[in-house]
């Protein structure tokens, strides 16, 4: 008789993981969670006050950005990027997270390395304002290496449907808000891992490794604010692709953004990748470019919505205009 743990799969390490795992999905339960882990499906409420509800939803991973963690053996701050990924991408249309799920892939289960990683899938809801209700964690020996981890998330969130944007309003003269990113995010890390050989290097006094590594920022929680404050007609999340083609998703056809480079101050980490050998152009499609979230309202609303911006904290920037005609997208 062979049995399952002889297999390679190590069943009470997965009761050890899930036991480890439920602490940190606990801290992210709202009102509106019916029921707990351990169901079959979860269960959320819509909240009330709205009277045509739509439910807006995304999913992403996190991509190679993994092997860096993997060679920091750090991996508790990338499950925030995994729900970044998903929850900045549904907040393009308006729409407020209500819930997330994880999917979590690996050769051998680590119940601590497991708990590790969906702390910082719990930190990434919190910071969203979302519950993390329920999950998947598949242990494949012989698929994946051992000591190597896969994640992937979905997000579902609301918004009333009179309130969706889809820049459908957007026209000639409106004004772009550049909102920081914290780094690369999770885009581009192909390219990154074929030009840094060092993660130990330090850049402006920080290693390396250290800068790759930091969280995707969320942008849940300031632009909801600005939402309730002013008509925002269009937003666009700079994953991969970079500028050249998340700006365009958001502008209606017969439009496109012209940018200006010099607007704001490009991240050092974004200049030693160029130094490393990216040119400028390939930058801007692969890259975020040191802006991670992008506005479109009417010029005259531009200041405001900056100024309100850097009393939350964040650093906004005026990056350019809507014009007519164009290819989508102009940097200059």
């Amino acid at each position: 008789m062979i049995t399952y743990k002889e297999a390679g799969v190590n069943i009470e390490e997965g009761y050890e993981a899930v036991k480890k795992i439920k602490s940190h999905a606990k801290k992210t339960m709202s009102s509106l969670v019916l029921n707990s882990i351990g169901s079959f499906a979860s269960m959320v409420e819509i909240p009330k006050g709205y009277k045509n509800p739509v439910i807006v939803s995304g999913t992403d991973g996190v991509g190679t950005k993994l092997e860096i963690a993997f060679a920091m053996n750090k991996y508790d701050t990338f499950g925030i990027d995994c729900v970044a990924m998903c929850v900045n991408d549904i907040l393009c249309h308006g729409a407020k997270p209500l819930l997330f799920l994880d999917y979590i892939a690996c050769g051998k289960l680590n119940a601590n390395v497991a708990s590790d990683i969906v702390k910082g899938v719990s930190d990434g809801c919190l910071i969203s304002g979302c519950s993390l209700v329920g999950g998947e964690t598949a242990e494949m020996p012989g698929f994946y290496k051992d000591g190597e981890y896969d994640i992937a998330g979905f997000s579902v969130g609301v918004v009333e449907k009179d309130k969706i944007i889809n820049g459908k309003d957007i026209k000639e003269g409106d004004a772009l808000i550049g909102i920081s990113s914290s780094g690369p995010h999770s885009n581009g890390y192909s390219l990154i891992r074929k030009i840094v050989d060092n993660l130990e290097v330090e850049l402006e006094g920080e290693k390396l490794g250290d800068i790759l590594l930091t969280p995707t920022k969320i942008y849940v929680k300031p632009v909801l604010k600005i939402l309730e404050k002013f008509e925002i007609k269009g937003m666009a999340h700079i994953t991969g692709g970079g500028f050249v083609e998340n700006i365009p998703r958001m502008i209606p056809k017969g439009y496109s953004a012209k940018i200006n480079k010099n607007s704001y101050e490009i991240p050092a980490i974004f200049k030693y990748l160029m130094e490393k050998g990216v040119d400028e152009e390939h930058a801007y499609n692969t890259f975020n470019m040191g802006i991670g979230f992008i506005l479109c309202v009417e010029d005259n609303l531009k200041e405001k919505v900056v100024k309100e911006l850097s009393l939350m904290g964040e650093k906004a920037y005026v990056i350019g205009s809507i014009i007519s005609g164009g290819d989508g997208i102009c940097l200059e």
